[in-house]
C-alpha cells in the first residue's frame, strides 16, 4: 500500500467544510437552539443538518480509496490483506476515541459508528465499483424496510426521543442503536462511506468524472426532493401531517431513502464545485489557510467537543441559546481551528491525533 495517500486539494478543502457544517449543527442541537433565531437561519440550520456528516463520511471512503489505490490496482492479496490490517487499525482507534467520547458524555458521537464503517469496508476494498454501488443500494432499500415495520422508537427515552438512550451498555441495545436506530446507523449510514470509496476510485481530477458525478447528483437530489414534497401532500389526508413528515422527509432522522439520495445528491454537488473551484485556482490564499484544517479534521472533531463545549460551559452559554450566538461561535471556534492548523503545520507534518492514527496503523 502507498505509503501516502494521494493528495488532493478539493477534497481537503471539503473535509475543513464539512467539520465546520458540523461544528454548527453539533452546538446547535447540545445548546437546544436549532429551532430560536430567525427563520432564515432555521432553515439554513435545517439544510446543513445531516447534509455536513453525510459529506464527512462520503470524504472518509474517498480517503480509503486513495490510500489502497496501490493495493487496489495491483490486485495483489498480500498486498490487500495489508492494507485492510491498517485499515482495521485505524477502526480500533476511532472506536476507541469515541467511546471514549461517550463515557465521557458526548452521546451524539459519530467516531464509534466511523470504526465499524471502516471495519466493514476494509472487506469491500477488492470488489468491483459496480458491485459495491449495488450493495450500498440495497443497504439503504433494507434500511427504509426495517424503518416502516420495526418500531424505531426501541430504546430511546420516551420522554425525550433522539435525545438519550437508555440501554446504550447493554449488548442489544448497542447492537440495536449501532445497525438499526443510532444517530448514524450501519443501515443505511454505511452506504454513505461505501459510495464515497467507490467515487475515490475514480479520477477525480478528470473533468469527464466530475461532471458525471455533478449530472448524478442532481438528479439523485430533484427526485429525492419532489419525491418528498409529494409523498408528503398526497399522504397527510390520510396518515396525519406528522406522520406524513416524519416518514417522508428528507432530514436525517429517520435515515429515509429519500434522505439517503437527496443527501448522496447534495454531497456530490458539494464536492464537485469544490473541487473545480480549487482547481481553477489552485494558487489561491485561502486553499492554503484552509487545506491544513481538512487534513487535522479528526483532531478537531474531539477538540470541538472536548475543548469547544468547555468554553460553552464556562460562558454558562450550554443551554437555551440562539441560533446566532451559536453562529458566531462556530464560526470563531472555525477560524481558530484554522489557525492552530496552519502553526501546527509549521513544524509537524500531521496533527496530534492524525499522527497517533499513523503511527499506530
Amino acid at each position: 500500500m502507498a505509503k501516502v495517500a494521494e493528495r488532493i486539494i478539493g477534497i481537503d478543502v471539503a473535509r475543513s467544510l464539512a467539520m465546520f457544517g458540523m461544528l454548527i449543527v453539533n452546538y446547535s442541537v447540545i445548546t437546544g437552539a436549532e429551532a430560536k433565531g430567525p427563520s432564515w437561519l432555521i432553515k439554513l440550520t435545517s439544510l446543513i443538518e445531516g447534509r455536513a456528516s453525510a459529506l464527512f463520511v462520503i470524504l472518509a471512503g474517498i480517503g480509503i480509496a486513495l490510500m489502497t489505490k496501490r493495493a487496489r490496482e495491483s490486485n495483489n492479496k498480500e498486498q490487500l490483506q495489508k492494507a485492510r490490517i491498517s485499515i482495521w487499525k485505524r477502526a480500533l482507534l476511532l472506536f476507541v476515541l469515541g467511546m471514549g467520547l461517550y463515557v465521557i458524555g458526548w452521546t451524539g458521537d459519530i467516531l464509534h459508528y466511523y470504526g465499524f464503517y471502516l471495519f466493514f469496508l476494509a472487506f469491500f476494498i477488492g470488489f468491483k465499483k459496480r458491485t459495491n454501488v449495488i450493495i450500498a443500494g440495497i443497504l439503504i432499500l433494507v434500511a427504509q424496510a426495517i424503518q416502516l415495520t420495526y418500531d424505531m422508537f426501541t430504546g430511546w427515552q420516551p420522554n425525550a426521543l433522539f435525545m438519550g438512550y437508555v440501554d446504550f451498555w447493554s449488548i442489544s441495545g448497542f447492537t440495536r442503536n449501532l445497525f438499526i436506530n443510532g444517530y448514524h446507523p450501519i443501515f443505511p449510514w454505511f452506504a454513505f462511506i461505501l459510495i464515497g470509496f467507490v467515487i475515490g476510485c475514480y479520477t477525480l481530477k478528470d473533468w469527464r468524472i466530475q461532471r458525471n458525478l455533478l449530472a448524478i447528483g442532481f438528479t439523485l437530489l430533484i427526485i429525492a426532493e419532489s419525491a418528498s414534497v409529494l409523498l408528503i401532500k398526497q399522504l397527510t389526508p390520510v396518515l396525519t401531517s406528522d406522520v406524513a413528515q416524519f416518514l417522508f422527509n428528507t432530514g436525517p432522522i429517520l435515515p429515509s431513502m429519500l434522505y439517503m439520495l437527496s443527501a448522496i445528491g447534495s454531497s456530490l454537488i458539494i464536492l464537485v464545485i469544490i473541487l473545480k473551484v480549487t482547481e481553477k485556482a489552485q494558487n489561491f490564499w485561502v486553499w492554503k489557510v484552509i487545506v491544513p484544517s481538512g487534513q487535522m479534521t479528526l483532531t478537531h472533531y474531539i477538540g470541538h467537543i472536548i475543548i469547544g463545549l468547555s468554553i460553552l460551559d464556562n460562558l454558562g452559554r450550554i443551554e437555551n441559546q440562539q441560533l446566532p450566538f451559536i453562529y458566531i461561535f462556530s464560526v470563531s471556534f472555525y477560524v481558530g481551528c484554522i489557525i492552530f492548523s496552519v502553526l501546527w503545520k509549521i513544524k509537524f507534518d500531521r496533527g496530534p491525533i492524525e499522527w497517533l492514527m499513523r503511527k499506530l496503523a
